[in-house]
């Protein structure tokens, strides 16, 4: 066996090495995911079946980190562990939303951030998918998830939006429903999420990538 052979072999097990480490990671990290959804918690005056959790700043981490296939493959395990660890309170409305919200917010800043990775396009890129999760909320729970789940459970939308405005009076129809429900959840949620990215990315992206590595 050649010296050129040996290096090859030597170089294709490392590989082999940092990329099964690699997937480790990736479904600890959908894992940890399914744990912070755990700790769900309702905000003042928001709807009722909208709760605030941290899980987007594990997925957006890891986009970030391993690319856009690895941001959905956290996203997928998240809610299959979800589904197994508490069910579903939405007869599986809920858990689409939240796979058709978290790929809105995370993809177009793992996109823009490959392209080009410093902190001016990770801000850019967070913004953005800011923006798409709320543009995206807005579409599937006015055309989509609402209707479905309504019909589902055997209620109508004005029963969902009676839920909405017994814990916000203002809110008594559709379009107040958005306003005030729908965007400001969201503008909490996802600007939180992009906020505490930008102050952990760099603490946790270079520990991992030595682990990985090494």
């Amino acid at each position: 066996m050649t010296n050129e052979t040996t290096n090859v072999t030597v170089n294709q097990g490392s590989k082999s090495k940092m990329r099964a480490k690699e997937i480790t990671f990736i479904s600890l990290m959908g894992a940890l995911a399914a744990v912070l959804m755990l700790f769900k918690f309702p905000l003042p005056m928001m709807p009722p079946f909208m709760d605030f959790d941290f899980a987007g700043v594990v997925e957006i981490v890891g986009g970030l980190m391993f690319g856009p296939v690895a941001a959905v493959y956290i996203i997928i395990v998240k809610i299959l562990l979800k589904m197994v660890m508490m069910g579903s309170t939405s007869i599986g409305t809920g858990e689409i939303q939240n796979v058709l919200l978290s790929c809105a917010y995370v993809l177009p800043a793992v996109f823009l951030y490959r392209r080009n990775k410093t902190k001016k396009m990770a801000i850019i890129g967070l913004l953005l998918g800011t923006i798409a999760a709320i543009v995206v909320a807005i579409l599937t729970n006015l055309y989509l998830i609402i209707p479905f789940y309504a019909n589902l459970a055997g209620m109508t939308v004005e029963d969902i939006i009676g839920m909405c405005t017994a814990v916000n009076p203002a809110v008594t129809d559709m379009t107040s429903f958005v306003i005030l429900g729908i965007i400001p959840f969201n503008v909490i949620k996802y600007g939180g999420s992009s906020i505490l990215t930008m102050a952990l990315y760099k603490h946790l992206s270079k520990p991992i990538k030595k682990f990985i590595n090494n």
